[in-house]
């Protein structure tokens, strides 16, 4: 089975993450496509296949025989999708020998057109995979699961001589927690790499640092006909805070390395008002000074308006992998060369977000992400080639290869 064919028989299995959740996993909808990949993984041919009752899905691909002591390498991808056009039937479209020019998304209004993302014209002549623009496509991560398969049907049917292999899907990436309860010593890998970025030849090893950051304004709210020097509005005084922060180092005004303060949310009235943040940066000491810029806030807004005016709440979310491995750089240079191999020009690249990687990485298990095909994830004008996802399923199969081969790795 080719591996875009697995990815529509997954993509039409909604599995949106609830960010506001407090269970594992966040959505039950999660274990429908999780007990579909179990039944897939034991007719593969993969080991101690166990789905934990958290929604993690762990197998294992024996080694072949005198291949025992190489290295295991394991293999990752996420079963959820962010919950964003998400919420009704996913219907994939396919056009073949798409001409690289503005494709209309079913009868949404909606058109796919280079002119916003001009990589399309050097997809011209692929079979291109969307959605009809009403809902995601789910490419992320369900590209890289499909993938991660056609990978071990691959192994499987060409006899390709390999060391041993651990795969696992884990759910819940999409709202941080993907790694919170994965198990690494069932997962039993010595490296891995997450299937979870875009272009075919990725190779990230480099993440944010991150944390949340909540702003908790609690205001003064009297009559405003009798209000002068005494009413203290909270919406006001969250618009201040905003204000307080660089205009450009927003999303929107930053790349490459650059860090960014990104509001998710904000609601208020005069009583009180709230601000939500997300904040980024690769550089660690940059992004403790992002922390102290907010206390900052919080300090002096306290003194102008009053203690316990403004309160901030800071939560840790992920760290930059490549504090790890830089450490073990084997596996970012054989995945150059399995993309060499596969004719595939390697792209090393900053991630700017984080993966389940970002946190493994840090609970003992190298974790660099490859690129899974796709583009414009979390959103209706996701696309993705069937060609790209072949590319993709030539790259992991060169790795596996090379980690065969001991001189490559030491």
């Amino acid at each position: 089975m080719k591996a875009y064919e697995r990815l529509l028989k997954y993509a039409v299995v909604r599995t949106p993450s609830d960010e506001d959740s407090t269970t594992v996993p966040s959505s039950e909808c999660q274990f429908d496509l999780a007990r579909l990949l179990e039944e897939e993984m034991k007719e593969l041919g993969l080991t101690d296949v166990r789905l934990t009752d958290q929604c993690y899905l762990y197998g294992k691909l024996p080694a072949t025989a005198g291949l025992e002591d190489k290295p295991a390498i394991g293999f990752i991808a996420h079963m959820d999708t962010v919950s964003d056009f998400c919420d009704h039937e996913i219907r994939p479209m396919i056009t073949e020998n798409y001409d690289g020019e503005d494709l209309a998304l079913g009868n949404s209004g909606l058109i796919l057109s280079p002119v916003n993302f001009p990589h399309l014209r050097d997809l011209k002549g692929r079979t291109l995979i969307t959605t009809d623009g009403t809902t995601v496509l789910g490419a992320d991560d369900k590209a890289g699961i499909a993938e991660i398969l056609t990978l071990v049907e691959r192994i499987q049917q060409e006899q390709i001589p390999h060391g041993p292999l651990c795969i696992a899907f884990t759910p819940d990436e999409e709202v941080g927690s993907g790694a919170s309860h994965f198990d690494v010593e069932t997962f039993g890998a010595d490296y891995a790499y997450t299937i979870d970025g875009d272009t075919e030849g990725e190779i990230q090893y480099e993440s944010f640092n991150a944390c949340k950051a909540q702003f908790d304004v609690k205001g003064f709210n009297v009559h405003p006909g009798s209000s002068k020097d005494t009413m203290i509005n909270a919406s006001l005084v969250a618009m201040e805070i905003n204000s307080l922060l660089p205009g450009m180092e927003t999303p929107r005004g930053t790349e490459d390395y650059e860090g960014f303060y990104h509001l998710t949310s904000m609601s208020g009235e005069c009583a009180e008002a709230h601000l939500n943040y997300i904040v980024r940066d690769h550089n660690k000491e940059f992004f403790k000074a992002r922390k102290r810029t907010l206390r900052l806030i919080e300090k002096n807004l306290n003194e102008k308006w009053g203690a316990g005016t403004v309160t901030l709440t800071i939560t840790e979310q992920y760290k930059n992998m490549a504090e790890i491995i830089t450490d073990c750089m084997h596996l970012v240079d054989n995945a150059k060369t399995a993309s060499e191999n596969a004719g595939v020009a390697p792209l090393i690249l900053p991630i700017r977000g984080g993966t389940d990687g970002s946190q493994l990485s840090f609970m003992g298990l190298p974790c660099p992400n490859l690129g899974a095909a796709g583009h414009a994830y979390h959103g209706p004008y996701e696309h993705i080639t069937a060609e790209g996802m072949d590319k993709v399923v030539d790259i992991i199969a060169e790795l596996v290869k090379l980690y065969t081969i001991d001189t490559i790795i030491r």
